[in-house]
């Protein structure tokens, strides 16, 4: 098929790697365009999917809307069967929608219609869900709202977002490569009215850890966060990023370290902290950086 590929972080290039080793004909790579990054925040830095596009190849664009007419007709032109879509941060207006010969169908890391929108895998780890997946569904206007053709599954099951995104990313690619081998083959079902959610864009002031909460809501929120933003803490001026936690025995004041390990007292039980980052520094275990700053038992981390 001549495809018209869209996306553009990490969770895209999977798909976009399938379709070029199957064999279709990608007339274009649509991404984000390139961001300020880099050491210094100030080189613009492409999209993981430009970099993947132009290894192998594939034309390249990065337009900063597709509200335009002429951007529209350009996409037109292109003549594709369908457009491919995975994680692209763009809506579509109609006309794109109705422009290829199939439509546009999306990987969506997600069990619609639950989390739909910007941060589903991130949402589905907070709420703590037991299960999720990813799906195949045909867009329209609405926000995730379209029928889904296939969907696969997968225990959340102490994955961090890292993990699980990149679990879900390798399914959906190999479910979008089913459907595009025989769309008749998959008819479309409707979302259910029932148990619609919205999987809200993630802000970075919700990585900062509360510890009101159990722990066990806690360490969601450190996998939920888990490669960015983040989880932190700070303590006397210092950010500490907390990439791993595991709900332990204890109880006492949220937020104040119960010993010299780093376990923490939440609004239930405890949480020990188990892998850190310190600005600017290695990942190290938890014994590891005591070992340089020690953090004492009655210690309140803010």
């Amino acid at each position: 098929m001549r495809i018209i590929f869209m996306g553009t972080p990490d969770f895209a290039v999977p798909t976009l790697a399938a379709l070029a080793e199957a064999g279709h004909e990608i007339a274009c790579a649509y991404t984000q365009p390139p961001r300020p990054g880099g050491r210094r925040g100030k080189e613009l830095t492409p999209s993981p999917v430009q970099r993947a596009a132009e290894a192998r190849g594939i034309p390249v664009r990065y337009p900063v809307s597709l509200k335009g007419a002429e951007d529209q007709a350009d996409f037109a032109a292109l003549g594709a069967d369908v457009a491919v879509v995975a994680a692209y941060g763009l809506i579509l207006p109609q006309a794109v929608l109705d422009a290829p010969r199939f439509g546009c169908l999306n990987v969506h890391g997600s069990l619609l219609p639950r989390w739909r929108g910007a941060a589903p895998i991130q949402r589905a780890i907070l709420a703590g869900d037991a299960e999720t997946g990813v799906g195949i569904m045909r867009m329209e206007r609405g926000l995730d709202t379209g029928p889904v053709l296939l969907e696969g599954r997968t225990a959340v099951d102490g994955k961090t977002a890292g993990e699980l995104t990149d679990e879900l990313a390798r399914l959906g690619a190999t479910l979008m490569m089913r459907v595009l081998a025989d769309l008749a083959a998959f008819p479309e079902v409707p979302q259910p009215a029932e148990g619609v959610t919205y999987a809200h864009k993630i802000d970075k002031a919700e990585a900062r850890l509360d510890f009101t909460p159990s722990a066990a809501e806690v360490e969601r929120q450190v996998r939920a966060f888990n490669p960015a933003p983040g989880a932190f803490f700070e303590l006397d001026g210092e950010r500490f990023k907390v990439l791993a936690a595991e709900v332990a025995g204890g109880a006492g004041e949220p937020g104040v370290t119960l010993d010299d390990g780093l376990t923490v007292a939440c609004g239930g039980g405890a949480l020990r902290l188990t892998v850190l980052q310190r600005a600017g520094r290695p990942v190290l275990s938890a014994a590891e950086l005591l070992r340089g700053k020690g953090i004492p038992a009655g210690t309140r981390l803010s």
